[in-house]
């Protein structure tokens, strides 16, 4: 699964193919020239296995370890953003949860649609929101809107935490928006006053208060449009450390583009939210790792 994010292969099916006649592939898994290659239906068999024994966390907690011991992760100073991960779903299945009363509109508005299996659909002038339609080939996807400017598509959301010595993830969650900001920032270890940068995203009663609550100063940039409701203020924003954080922050970005053009994320191919979550979580991993390659080759290490 980690090379399938390293060299950008799009499904199980064509990573053994390549597996079967590229010697480096062989090398990096440990397979001899001579020796069989797995079916490709072995990553949906196990797949459920390495949920349940939380092999990924457990790995992207190993790398954290060796970048801890060679001194790269600062213990003060964060970045948390995040992103959408397109769903593998079509806005045709996004229906009203009321399966009843959905049958019976579209039956008085469109007679026969019901006999097509792919009969056209117009969602002009009629309301949907995730309080009451869901998807019915993706119940976990979620109706997200980039913007107030951008179409609204079926997604997920996955949301880092990164450090600001080295730039490395520390922390990677593929399930809530600033909820699983703050459930990241509670995790860290000690009671130590530290800081932690976001865009305005995050400029919100919900998150600034609780964030200082807990010894955190929000480096959050101010919504200059949000005068009814803004958290942030001159208090916080006159600080030289106010400007570096909103400088270093944007370098969050980098791990969200290489996911999306090499490690496969801008659109997932599986389903349900536990499986996307470790795919995102896979895929930061992978990230951190060339990242800390890099370093080790300029620091020397071998």
């Amino acid at each position: 699964m980690l090379i399938q994010v390293f060299i950008s292969v799009r499904s199980e099916r064509q990573l053994v193919e390549q597996i079967r006649y590229n010697l480096l592939y062989r090398w990096f898994i440990g397979l001899a020239i001579d020796d069989e290659v797995w079916d490709h239906s072995s990553f949906s068999k196990n797949r459920d296995r390495l949920l349940e024994h939380r092999v990924v966390e457990n790995f992207f907690t190993e790398v954290m370890t060796l970048a801890d011991k060679r001194k790269l992760l600062s213990k003060d100073h964060f970045s948390v953003d995040g992103t959408l991960i397109q769903a593998w779903v079509s806005h045709k299945s996004f229906t009203p949860k009321d399966r009843g009363q959905a049958k019976n509109n579209d039956s008085d508005s469109n007679p026969g649609a019901g006999a097509r299996r792919n009969a056209a659909a117009d969602w002009h002038g009629k309301p949907r929101s995730n309080a009451t339609h869901a998807s019915t080939t993706d119940p976990d996807s979620r109706l997200f809107r980039k913007s107030q400017n951008a179409a609204a598509i079926l997604a997920y959301q996955g949301h880092v935490l990164m450090e600001h010595r080295s730039g490395l993830v520390v922390g990677a969650d593929g399930y809530g928006e600033r909820s699983a900001a703050l459930a990241m920032l509670y995790s860290l270890p000690g009671k130590r006053a530290r800081t932690v940068a976001a865009d305005r995203a995050y400029d919100t009663r919900d998150f600034v208060p609780v964030c200082r609550q807990r010894h955190v100063t929000p480096h959050v940039a101010s919504h200059s449009a949000r005068w009814g409701c803004r958290a942030i203020d001159g208090r916080t924003t006159q600080h030289e450390g106010y400007a570096i954080s909103q400088t270093i922050r944007k370098r969050i970005e980098e791990y969200f583009s290489w996911g999306k053009t090499v490690g496969r994320i801008r659109q997932t191919v599986y389903r349900v939210i536990e499986r996307v979550d470790q795919h995102f979580k896979l895929t930061m991993t992978a990230s951190n790792i060339v990242r800390m390659a890099r370093m080790f080759s300029a620091m020397g290490y071998r």
